[in-house]
């Protein structure tokens, strides 16, 4: 999750950051919670508005209950949520393991079995920074955790800071010298975060350096390996042969799986992670996540092959080869929500799909359900647009239309194409006068928009000014 700038925020959902703001202010915590929570449904990337709230979450349950006797019970409110956040969770919905997750939060946000669930429900929704700074307002609160602290440095290790990962797992093998688990990890990411920083030849000579931790230079060349992008020959074997090392010991080991696949789609060995994605849903079969990977990973071999023929100069063969990968991507989706009907990311992609063939119904059936996830509904309102004026529906498209455009208050690239389908609507219906004012708004942001010069000139030229 990138935090996006406060201007790109939808406006009312800016004041209710600012009424949450002032909720606070003035003590009411519950009402600072209801409005901040609104917030965060409306606007996920509102990183501000996120951590505030977490922040009030925090106080809440600190005020509410000071010695913590009465916690574990008061937790058990969060149960409902918990249970059907686990089961949105399996079936791949994103969007309600996320509202799940912040109900939980809501209830508890030091609850360790809570942040857990919070941290794989952000990973579903791809929103990791949120997460993390979850996790690192949960440590702040309770820095002597080490459950806590242990969970915040697998965060970070998973998103490659190893040096704050470095520094959690040491504080927690400081609480639990007997961790020998903890412990491993602790040297474990000093190696990479001193290969990662390139600060070990400066101190190869000290007792901890990266040096003392790698025991031969043959482990040393294996992570010079694996810090590369790309790799070939016998680096790449070693890679490869690592990570079976890795499911042989352990075949129930999806992250081994992952790290395959990584290396051979880096390496644009299409049809071998194929393979090996195909053995991890073997091994874990309701994973959509591994749904995902493995039919992107078969779309970038079909584009490869595409590549190939139209490099030896077969356009024909790679027209047709075009075709049948656009029919595996459309059966490809339609397959995906049936298996998770849920998921409202798929809706959407199948709407688009539905859309691209020009089958404006079923489009539109898929991009209304999809318009109910926050982070697809800005896009699937555009394009029920554009099924509606397909169909001749023009006051519908307009609706639509009209709808998004008061949640793109920033003349960016949504913002002008919005503005483009709602002219060039009303020219088509004859009112040339609204068209100008609609396309006035683009000209004088970027004058190169499309074709929105010519249109301009043209207007000018035939539409009466007052």
């Amino acid at each position: 999750m990138t935090e996006v700038r406060t201007d790109a925020i939808p406006a009312l959902t800016q004041k209710l950051f600012e009424k949450g703001f002032s909720a606070f202010e003035r003590g009411n915590l519950d009402i600072a919670v209801d409005l901040l929570t609104r917030c965060v449904a409306e606007a996920p990337t509102f990183a501000r508005a996120r951590r505030f709230l977490r922040i009030v979450e925090i106080q809440r349950v600190k005020k509410v209950d000071k010695k913590g006797l009465l916690r574990p019970f008061a937790d058990l409110v969060g149960l409902p949520a918990y249970l059907v956040g686990k089961l949105a969770l399996r079936q791949g919905n994103a969007d309600q393991a996320m509202a799940n997750a912040e109900k939980l939060m809501a209830v508890n946000p030091l609850n360790p079995v809570f942040l857990a669930y919070y941290v794989n429900a952000a990973r579903l929704a791809n929103l990791l920074d949120a997460a993390v700074a979850t996790l690192e307002l949960a440590v702040e609160a309770s820095p002597d955790h080490a459950v806590l602290l242990r969970a915040m440095g697998d965060l970070y290790n998973e998103v490659g800071n190893y040096r704050l990962a470095r520094r959690a797992y040491e504080r927690v093998v400081a609480l639990r010298p007997h961790d020998a688990a903890t412990a491993q990890l602790f040297k474990d990411v000093e190696a990479r975060d001193s290969m990662q920083s390139g600060g070990w030849a400066d101190s190869s000579d000290k007792p901890d350096s990266y040096r003392s931790l790698i025991k031969n230079q043959a482990e040393a060349k294996a992570q010079d390996i694996q810090a590369k992008a790309v790799v070939a020959g016998n680096d790449l074997e070693t890679l490869v042969a690592e990570q079976r090392a890795a499911i042989a010991k352990d075949a129930t080991n999806i992250n081994a799986y992952r790290a395959l696949m990584r290396v051979y789609r880096q390496n644009k060995k299409y049809p071998e992670a194929i393979a090996v994605a195909e053995e991890a849903l073997a091994v874990n079969t309701a994973d959509p996540e591994l749904d995902r990977m493995l039919s992107e990973l078969k779309a970038l071999d079909f584009d490869a092959r595409i590549a190939a023929l139209k490099e030896t100069g077969t356009p024909g063969e790679a027209a047709a080869l075009e075709a049948q990968r656009n029919q595996f991507v459309f059966d490809d989706v339609l397959a995906r929500v049936a298996r998770y009907p849920n998921d409202l990311r798929l809706r959407f992609e199948l709407g688009l799909q539905h859309f691209d063939k020009g089958a404006w119904d079923e489009a539109i059936q898929q991009l209304q359900l999809a318009q109910r996830s926050p982070r697809e509904r800005t896009d699937a309102l555009y394009f029920l647009a554009r099924c509606f004026r397909q169909k001749g529906q023009a006051d519908l498209a307009t609706m639509q239309l009209e709808t998004v455009l008061e949640q793109l208050p920033t003349m960016d690239e949504a913002r002008k194409r919005v503005l483009f389908e709602l002219g060039e609507i009303a020219e088509d219906s004859g009112n040339t006068a609204r068209a100008l004012v609609l396309y006035k708004e683009i000209y004088g942001a970027d004058i190169a928009y499309r074709d929105i010069g010519e249109k301009m000139t043209r207007l000018y030229k035939t539409t009466p000014r007052t």
